[in-house]
């Protein structure tokens, strides 16, 4: 059986705070907000593993009026997450993403996000997918006042 979960996030992005996408941070000029370190990308990773676990969403389980999560790396989360759909008997088959971004450009940290993400799943790189796109100056993304991520994850029982 092959369960397929869907993750999306969107976070604005602010002057003063480090720009964290796929737990690498990249030097630019603006961040995003959040309660965490505003990972757009790990938060969707985690909610299309949640999801296709039949465990709900992130703000479930990591609410962001937590004050233990506040400014916490989303690898943490994101390892947590990954705990919680082995303790429910799956194991990721893959993961495709898309960051939604005008800039900065983030081909050059895309394997460094690969490697991060496959080392918190505990999974093989070549299961994880990280792309990036722009929406040619349309919308909140266009305009610069934010960034959004897509995330789709498999998965299916583990082999015992």
């Amino acid at each position: 059986m092959i369960r397929i979960g869907f993750g999306y996030d969107a976070h604005r992005l602010v002057i003063g705070r480090d720009l964290i996408i796929g737990g690498v941070n990249i030097p630019y000029d603006l961040g995003l907000q959040g309660h965490s370190d505003a990972d757009v990308l790990i938060h969707a990773v985690c909610d299309s593993l949640l999801g296709a676990a039949g465990l709900g969403d992130l703000g479930r389980h990591f609410p962001d009026t937590d004050p233990e999560l506040e400014g916490v790396s989303s690898v943490v989360i994101l390892k947590r997450v990954a705990g919680m759909i082995r303790n429910e008997g799956f194991e990721l088959q893959n993961l495709d993403t898309t960051v939604v971004t005008e800039a900065p450009k983030l081909a050059p940290y895309i394997e460094t996000m690969i490697a991060t993400i496959a080392d918190a799943l505990e999974v093989n790189p070549r299961q994880v997918s990280v792309k990036a796109t722009t929406t040619e100056g349309m919308g909140f993304t266009g305009r610069g006042e934010g960034m959004a991520a897509y995330a789709v994850a498999a998965l299916t029982v583990a082999s015992r």
